[in-house]
C-alpha cells in the first residue's frame, strides 16, 4: 500500500510503498478517509514525545477518519506502531469505531477531534465538579487547540475566558470568539503583570497551558498571592502541552499560599474510557457547526508539502 513513510527522526516523510497492516484479534483493517497532522504526530515521529516507538521507518498520524468494509465512515485511532493512519489502509481496534453522525464533514471531524478533545475534556470535568465554570485562562490561545478551547469554555458556560498567545491576529480571531485577550511578549515579568491585569482580582477555575516554559512561570507569577488568610481560590491548573519549553519552575510559596492543584492531561493520564465516552459527544457539536473547525487539506501524495506547510490557525488534514 501507499503511505506516509517516516526513515529518521529529523526526515520528512515520503510518499512510498510499506507493508500492508496484518490485523491482530480485535482490530480490524479499514481505508483512510482523512488523518489531521496535529502537533502530538510530529513530536512522535521526531521521538521527542513520551509516547514515541523510537522504530524507523514508521508511518506518522494517531487518528483518522476511515471506512470500514460495510462502507461505514468512522473516526478511529490507536494504530499500532511502526503503523500510523497516513496510509491508505490502517489496522484499528474495534473498540475505536465512532460512526460519524449523518451530518458530519470527515474532514472536520478528523481535523476537530484531537485538538478539541484537549480542552473538551477538562473543562467539561471541571464544570460538573464545580457545577459551573468561572474565569478560564487559556495559555496558548492561537493555536487551534487554544481556539477551539475558547469555543469549549464559551458552549460550557464559562462567565469569562481570557486567551493569552503571540499572533495578533489570531488573537483578533479569539476575541471574535468571545475571550479577553493577552499579548505575550515573552518577557516573563511583562507577561505576568498583563496576566494578572487581565485577570482583574478574579481567580480562574481552571488553567489551561500549552504551552509551558516560561509562560507558565509568569503565569505562576500572576497568580501568586500574599497574607495568612485562608484562600478563597480554588484553581484547576492543567498543563497539555510545551509549546514554550518542557520545563518550568514552580514556585513553592504558590503551592503554599494558593487553593492551586497542577495536573496534566495527555495520553497516559487521560481515561481511556473517558475519551470514548466524549467523542461521539464532540463530534455531535463539529457535526451541528456548534464548534468551528478550520482545516487545510493536502493529498497523501503530498505528504512533503504537508509536512513543512504552515499553518497556525487551521489543522492540516491529509486525505487520499
Amino acid at each position: 500500500m501507499k503511505a506516509a513513510v517516516l526513515r529518521a527522526p529529523d526526515a520528512v516523510p515520503e510518499y512510498a510503498e510499506f507493508a500492508d497492516p496484518d490485523p491482530q484479534a480485535g482490530y480490524e483493517t479499514v481505508d483512510l478517509v482523512a488523518a489531521g497532522l496535529h502537533p502530538i504526530v510530529r513530536a512522535l515521529a521526531s521521538g521527542g514525545h513520551y509516547g514515541s516507538c523510537g522504530a524507523y521507518p514508521m508511518i506518522p498520524g494517531v487518528d483518522a477518519v476511515a471506512r470500514t468494509r460495510e462502507g461505514t465512515m468512522v473516526y478511529t485511532g490507536l494504530v499500532r506502531p511502526p503503523y500510523g493512519t497516513f496510509s491508505e489502509r490502517m489496522a484499528v481496534p474495534e473498540r475505536m469505531r465512532f460512526p460519524l453522525p449523518p451530518n458530519a464533514d470527515p474532514v472536520k471531524i478528523a481535523s476537530g477531534i484531537n485538538p478539541g478533545l484537549s480542552s473538551w475534556m477538562p473543562l467539561k470535568a471541571r464544570a460538573t465538579e464545580l457545577g459551573a465554570l468561572g474565569t478560564v485562562l487559556i495559555l496558548g490561545v492561537t493555536g487551534m487547540a487554544g481556539l477551539l478551547g475558547v469555543q469549549n469554555a464559551r458552549l460550557l458556560g464559562a462567565r469569562s475566558v481570557i486567551g493569552a498567545g503571540r499572533n495578533p491576529g489570531a488573537l483578533e480571531h479569539a476575541e471574535e470568539l468571545g475571550a479577553t485577550t493577552v499579548a505575550l511578549t515573552g518577557e516573563k515579568e511583562n507577561d505576568a503583570k498583563a496576566l494578572a491585569r487581565a485577570l482583574d482580582g478574579a481567580q480562574p477555575s481552571i488553567v489551561l497551558d500549552y504551552l509551558w516554559g516560561s509562560v507558565a512561570e509568569a503565569a505562576f507569577g500572576a497568580l501568586a498571592r500574599r497574607g495568612l488568610e485562608e484562600d478563597t481560590a480554588n484553581i484547576a491548573y492543567v498543563q497539555i502541552g510545551a509549546m514554550a519549553g518542557t520545563d518550568a519552575a514552580l514556585p513553592a510559596q504558590l503551592l503554599r499560599s494558593r487553593r492551586i492543584v497542577i495536573s496534566g492531561s495527555g495520553a497516559g493520564a487521560a481515561s481511556i474510557a473517558e475519551v470514548i465516552a466524549q467523542v461521539p459527544i464532540y463530534m455531535q457539536l463539529i457535526g451541528d457547526e456548534k464548534v468551528v473547525v478550520s482545516t487545510q487539506t493536502f493529498k497523501l501524495s503530498s505528504i512533503a508539502q504537508a509536512w513543512t506547510a504552515l499553518s497556525e490557525r487551521a489543522r492540516i488534514v491529509v486525505v487520499p
